[in-house]
């Protein structure tokens, strides 16, 4: 088994996780936070990129926006898939308003809508609020096989 490479949602900084530690404990090297927090940051898109092109586990975004109330709404669904799915995929978010230019580039038409993105490339897409078991199950149906 080789190392993970998790990139922090705080400063970008790439983390290598040895398989045998616990990955839920492990602390960003280079700003010292938690690498997972079970709850889904909202990233900016530089940090986006970063995660999409850095990041050996599979990540998934969350594209919402402040106004959308089916995003207000799945919030607490996503936050929880995340405690469920975290350390073997990453969960973030990213606000469709402040990163116009990442949405436009993703092809976002609706939200919510979330994009799963395995050796940075997109895997798969599903737009609509779901629950929290709905995101759990969609992700793991669609995390490529030698994936988490």
């Amino acid at each position: 088994m080789s190392d993970r490479l998790v990139v922090c949602n705080h400063c970008g900084g790439v983390n290598r996780l040895p398989q045998a530690r616990p990955a839920l404990d492990a602390k960003c090297g280079k700003c010292g936070v938690k690498v997972f927090s079970g709850h889904p940051e909202d990233v900016g898109g530089a940090i986006f990129d970063r995660q999409i092109a850095r990041s050996s586990i599979p990540v998934v975004v969350d594209v919402w926006a402040p106004w959308c109330g089916p995003c207000r709404a799945m919030a607490p669904a996503y936050e929880a898939a995340a405690r469920e799915l975290e350390p073997d995929v990453r969960l973030i978010k990213l606000n469709s308003d402040a990163e116009q230019a990442v949405a436009g580039r993703l092809g976002i038409s609706g939200i919510p809508t979330m994009i799963l993105f395995a050796g940075g490339r997109e895997v798969a897409r599903m737009s609509g609020a779901m629950p929290a078991a709905q995101i759990v199950q969609w992700v793991r149906q669609h995390l490529p096989r030698n994936a988490a």
